[in-house]
């Protein structure tokens, strides 16, 4: 059984690794789409999407979900929120791949456990404790560097973190698994994507039956390449500690960091230098204080199992918070996923 186990684990970690470095160098894929613009990729995109999961759903005969979230016209409504905002997420971070802002791009993924924290905070009324007090207003310091830094508050930055912590909240509201919710926000994305294309063809500005063979696959792969990671995702939530995907997390947007300086020869002055720095900073307390809060509330649970006898009593203020859930381990940038992990831990 402990082999068993320690097999379990391995392959949690190889798909942990795996879908977490796929979404750090989706940024070298956006690219190999051009002539085609941000708007057609979003909407091949959304489109192909939709393709992928449906045959993935066909072939494991996983389709009773769909009549019970029709019947729940406030699931739907949530799930088409869902669906509104990861449309504006991928949008701007597909537009700010191929207009070469791949650093601030990774910048929004580096404060979104931030911004989801401060959202709890004013929307939930959650009770930070002091380290996540001092997280938050570190990040608050680092964006104001980088606003001086830039002349302008970093808007794609803010724009990525706002959207998919959004995103995030609404979707632990939905509860559906990773696969599903994919589904479920790309057949509401569907129609307009389709139109958008159709509309692009009579305009003679699509690029998907102009451009070669090679692009029309490249623009159809666009399916493969979101659900893919998220599939990874998925086998590597139910197989690892909760802690470990937050130390995992931060693979993507370091890869998206070291492309966009190494790879694409983007700027780093001083400045930027110093705001990147802060957000570290920053993300180091959060996640030390999400693995000492884990370590002591499994501490206090061994306590009280020892105290019973073997029983399981419940641990008073075991329940994680959103800000917790973030801060220890969330879904990695541009996924379409974000409940799972609440789904594979038994958290509503």
């Amino acid at each position: 059984m402990a082999g068993s186990s320690r097999s379990e684990q391995r392959i949690g970690l190889l798909n942990g690794f795996a879908a977490y470095g796929m979404w750090g160098l989706v940024p070298l894929f956006w690219p190999l789409l051009k002539p085609a613009g941000a708007g057609e990729i979003l909407a091949h995109r959304m489109a192909w999407s939709l393709v992928f999961v449906a045959v993935a759903l066909l072939v494991v005969r996983r389709w009773a979900w769909a009549g019970e979230l029709l019947r729940q016209p406030r699931r739907l409504a949530l799930v088409a929120v869902a669906a509104a905002v990861i449309t504006v997420n991928w949008g701007v971070y597909i537009w700010a791949v191929n207009s070469g802002h791949v650093v601030e791009a990774s910048l929004g993924y580096f404060i979104n456990p931030l911004v989801t924290i401060a959202m709890g905070v004013l929307l939930l009324k959650e009770r930070l404790r002091p380290a996540q007090w001092a997280a938050v207003g570190t990040g608050f310091a680092a964006v104001l560097v980088l606003t001086i830094g830039y002349g302008q508050p970093p808007w794609i930055s803010l724009c990525l973190a706002f959207t998919f912590a959004t995103y995030g909240l609404v979707k632990k509201k939905v509860n559906l698994g990773g696969v599903e919710s994919l589904a479920a926000e790309t057949a509401i994305q569907f129609l307009p994507a389709l139109g958008y294309l159709l509309w692009l063809g009579t305009q003679g500005d699509s690029t998907f039956t102009t451009e070669g063979a090679g692009h029309a696959a490249l623009l159809a792969a666009t399916g493969v390449v979101t659900a893919i990671p998220l599939v990874c995702f998925g086998a590597a939530a139910i197989r690892v500690p909760l802690s470990t995907l937050g130390l995992l997390q931060y693979l993507a947007p370091v890869f998206q960091f070291v492309l966009g300086v190494l790879y694409f020869g983007e700027a780093m002055p001083p400045e930027r230098w110093a705001g990147f720095g802060l957000v570290w900073l920053a993300l180091a307390l959060l996640t030390w204080d999400a693995l000492r809060t884990a370590h002591r509330t499994a501490r206090t649970l061994r306590t009280q199992l020892d105290r019973a006898g073997g029983g399981v009593p419940p641990v008073k203020g075991s329940t994680a918070r959103q800000s917790d859930i973030v801060a220890s381990g969330v879904p990695a940038p541009d996924s379409a996923g974000s409940e799972q992990l609440d789904t594979a831990t038994g958290k509503p």
